[in-house]
């Protein structure tokens, strides 16, 4: 099947200050971010424009009311049994959807001007994610509703306003029994008011693709939908350095449709390693008068799924290294923000991940305009469930009426990006069996073709045995399969596709710098500090680990990639703890909820990362009453050999071998002794000669603490945010691996305390309070921005600890 290039939504270039406009003669653009009021509970008086909120708090969207908390293990206590997780008996799970408090009814309120509006221009009202149900009154007139939290919607509400003062109103609810992760509660993105002429371009009406590609020129096909009589458009497209390339003016239209095929010479190409992004104005005139200007980011790429070649880009075969995402971000809870969205893409870049999937939901527009300028590709999905529960108030209440209009606002708000290679239709829906689930299959997927022609539909499938006997695998443009790694085979000969996608891989477990003894490989293990092991080991009943999926990706040519997961540890599903107090977060990550590299990310970058040295050794060494008792040691690293030395002594050299899945990628010392003192790695080149060493050593009592921001200066913009990283060390400045000591934060100057996380899955320490426990010798600050330009200072200080700041920048 060939799939061809196709790139980048945003028709409308959207400034991010509070209530910020964008204005010209065309197009008025506001976003609401700041003045709104915020209530928890039912009001329904509060349509009215008259409605008295002064004592309703006052925030900012996005905004997440649940994320405070408290952790209550008596919120949203289900007793389930997973059936998609095997389970045949069902059980009290507590902390699955993160114990935090987001059920229930709010209120949001705000104030908006329309100053240029009269009774010849259009106005929308554009909501990028509301949790959940959202009902929207403006003027105390409802101008509509929607159902699903993860979709982005907008209505027409022309006839409701007026040019200033107008009231807005948004009535939110969210049902227990409706998730099986924590889904966050509230506007948690963006929204927005745009005004525009009668005459203009349908809203996410704009679709570019880039049908043929050489080296001498490349074909860029626009298709643009419009509305109003003697219209003439005129697109013209700009390199990435705002250098005009070509322009190509049209007045013949098909119905609402202008298509315009436009011939860039030397195009630049759009790939995971050089990002390059083109973008198109739109120009729509009556006459000689400008009546619409639509911008829109795109790139030029082509991309093919082939049974032969398996996935390329431009040309070039690509295995998809990429992992899944919920949409959460720990400690800010679900509200969208740009720089932890960016901090994450460049812990996973420099981890060497090429690719990502939202699971299992829409994903936001900041973050797939991350992965357009950062390169990744993006496998964008839609539903975790179709007619068929998982949960009780799921989906599957909204799935008649509502699946087409969400997947079509998916597809027309988000097909130009580059970044997207393939739309997901479903993960793991319970309608796998039966011959209704292949007609809902097909029938989604068609939508999907009709949307977008140009990228094939997968869907994540965990029912493989099922899927064979139905026909739901062979009728789906990519197989995707959830783990299921001994079906592989099987599955490669019983479907017609000629390839395979690891859709969803690993599901091991650990909690970073958390060892436990003996060290053995174990499927749903639990202990009795309710953590899971960091020699990367311990996986799931339904999963398995790391190698597993790393021998298929090297020796099987005809599967795609994998997406493990997942990249970071999420909020909820707390496997194998899920019927365990205090759990209240998963232990998938390969990144912890702080965003902090477990001893995993460095076997995936030492196999990933192509370009930079890896060399990691695990555990740490402070292991004070084990002395002599056997510890083993690994070490993950892109060389193939290395020697191991405890306090000078060697012992012996270690080469990746086929002796079992954890030989080939793992080096690997099972009988070392310990005693405290230094361990030392030497990796050797193919020659046995060295080339890189490592070091970790026994530390003595905590002494200092150490602060690193992950970056300086930040924007002053009130929504910036330097993550710091708080970790302690001793008199000698060694690293003391297993502190717990607990810690107070301040912040002055022109910043304000954010958040704080230390990664612990059984913590129940509230993110947003100025103080929290070390967690394995380490935790993450988030300090914010103002909107004041200047310096921002950061103390940190702990009993028994000197205290340490680090001094931040924000600049306009």
């Amino acid at each position: 099947m060939k799939t061809k290039a196709l790139l980048l939504f945003l028709s409308i270039i959207i400034l991010s200050c509070s209530k910020t406009k964008k204005e010209s003669s065309t197009l008025e653009i506001i976003t609401l971010k700041e003045g709104w009021k915020f209530q928890k509970g039912s009001f329904p008086d509060a349509v009215s424009v008259d409605f008295d909120d002064a004592n309703w708090e006052t925030i900012t969207v996005p905004h997440d009311w649940a994320i405070y908390g408290p952790f209550d293990k008596e919120i949203d206590k289900q007793v389930v049994a997973i059936t998609q997780n095997g389970e045949e008996v069902a059980t009290e799970k507590t902390g699955r959807t993160g114990a935090l408090p987001y059920i229930g009814e709010a209120w949001y309120r705000n104030t908006f001007d329309v100053p240029n509006y009269d009774k010849s221009k259009k106005v929308l009202i554009l909501f990028e994610g509301a949790m959940s149900e959202p009902e929207v009154f403006v003027n105390g007139k409802k101008v509509g509703e929607w159902k699903y939290g993860y979709a982005y919607f907008y209505f027409d509400i022309s006839e409701h306003v007026q040019s200033t003062n107008n009231s807005l109103s948004v009535k939110l609810n969210n049902k227990g029994k409706s998730s099986r992760w924590y889904p966050g509660a509230g506007l948690y993105r963006n929204v927005r008011v745009i005004l525009k002429n009668q005459e203009s371009i349908d809203q996410w009406g704009t679709f570019i693709t880039t049908p043929n590609i050489n080296e001498e020129v490349a074909q860029v096909n626009v298709k643009t939908n419009v509305t109003g009589d003697n219209l003439k458009l005129v697109t013209t497209i700009f390199d990435a350095e705002g250098n005009e390339v070509v322009s190509n003016e049209t007045t013949t239209r098909f119905g609402n449709q202008f298509e315009q095929n436009i011939a860039v010479k030397n195009p630049k190409l759009w790939d995971t390693e050089n990002p390059y992004l083109y973008k198109a104005i739109s120009k729509l005139y009556v006459g000689n008068t400008l009546k619409d200007e639509v911008t829109t980011k795109f790139g030029i790429r082509d991309i093919n799924y082939d049974r032969n070649t398996g996935f390329s880009l431009n040309g070039k075969p690509t295995k998809f290294k990429g992992v899944c995402l919920h949409h959460d971000l720990g400690p800010l809870g679900t509200a969208v923000n740009t720089s932890a969205l960016r901090r994450q893409l460049e812990i996973l870049k420099d981890m060497g991940a090429n690719a990502i999937r939202s699971s299992h939901n829409m994903p936001s527009f900041e973050q797939l305009e991350l992965c357009d300028e950062m390169g990744f590709l993006f496998l964008a999905e839609s539903f975790d469930e179709w007619k068929k529960p998982k949960v009780e108030n799921g989906y599957n209440l909204y799935f008649d009426d509502y699946a087409e209009k969400d997947v079509v606002n998916l597809v027309r708000a988000t097909r130009n990006h580059p970044s997207i290679v393939m739309w997901s239709s479903g993960n793991e829906v319970p309608d796998q069996w039966g011959s209704e689930g292949v007609k809902r299959a097909k029938w989604l997927q068609d939508i999907f073709h009709r949307e977008d022609p140009t990228r094939p539909v997968t869907v994540g499938m965990d029912q493989v045995k099922a899927v064979m006997e139905s026909g739901f695998g062979a009728i789906m443009d990519i197989p995707g399969l959830n783990y299921r790694v001994h079906l592989y085979e099987e599955a490669y000969e019983r479907f017609p596709q000629g390839f395979i996608l690891g859709s969803e891989t690993a599901s091991t477990v650990s909690s970073r710098g958390i060892y436990h003894f003996p060290v053995e490989k174990g499927s749903m293990v639990q202990h009795d500090d309710y953590q899971s092991s960091s020699y990367d080991l311990e996986y799931c009943s339904w999963s398995n680990l790391p190698e597993d999926d790393f021998i298929l990706q090297d020796d099987k040519p005809w599967v795609l990639g994998e997406f493990v997961w997942t990249g970071f540890d999420y909020l909820g599903e707390p496997t194998p703890y899920d019927e365990v107090w205090p759990s209240r977060s998963s232990y998938f990550g390969i990144n912890d909820l702080a965003g902090l590299p477990k001893d995993r990310y460095y076997l995936y970058r030492s196999r990933w990362n192509t370009k930079d040295e890896t060399l990691h050794i695990l555990p740490h060494w402070n292991w004070e009453g084990r002395e002599g008792v056997t510890t083993p040691v690994f070490v993950y690293t892109n060389y193939n050999s290395a020697e191991l030395f405890l306090n000078g002594k060697s012992l012996g050299i270690q080469t990746k071998n086929n002796s079992s899945p954890q030989h080939r990628y793992r080096l690997m010392w099972m009988d070392v002794k310990y005693e405290p003192g230094t361990l030392k790695v030497v990796a050797l080149d193919d020659n046995g000669n060295p080339t890189a060493e490592k070091e970790i050593k026994t530390s003595g009592k905590p002494h200092q603490l150490i602060l690193e921001p992950n970056t300086t200066p930040i924007k002053a913009n009130g929504e910036d945010l330097a993550f710091v990283t708080v970790s302690v060390v001793d008199e000698n400045g060694i690293p003391c691996p297993t502190a717990t000591n607990q810690l107070k934060f301040e912040v002055t100057g022109n910043g304000r305390y954010r958040a704080a996380c230390n990664g612990n899955a059984t913590s129940l320490e509230q993110f947003h309070l100025p103080t929290m426990k070390l967690f394995s010798g380490k935790l993450v600050v988030l300090v914010q921005s103002t909107k004041e330009a200047g310096d921002i200072t950061l103390t940190v200080s702990g009993e028994g600890l000197e205290s340490s700041s680090v001094q931040l920048k924000s600049i306009l």
